[in-house]
């Protein structure tokens, strides 16, 4: 499902004045569905909604590039290096 949701979404994308979704909300909660539907207030965008699939898979890339984030920085930390033999005597190797 998160495939069909991803592809629709890359597609297109609506906005709506925030007038026009309160009084239409089921239309705009049912565009969400398939792309991302931007909330306008006095011509600025003010919100974005989506569906909860999309919601989710964006929250899970994010968590993703958090992580990948945090990796990098924790191998770009300078350390003493340790020598192999130590290595496989810390390992219980030895």
């Amino acid at each position: 499902m998160y495939d069909s949701v991803a592809e629709s979404y890359d597609c297109c994308m609506a906005t709506m004045n925030m007038s026009a979704a309160r009084d239409n909300l089921p239309e705009a909660v049912a565009r969400a569905r398939t792309e991302a539907v931007f909330l306008e207030r006095y011509g600025r965008r003010a919100a974005v909604l989506v569906s909860p699939e999309r919601y989710e898979t964006l929250m899970a890339a994010l968590e993703d590039a958090a992580d990948v984030a945090a990796f990098d920085a924790s191998m770009a930390e300078e350390a003493p290096n340790i020598p192999w033999e130590q290595a496989k005597v810390d390992l219980g190797w030895v």
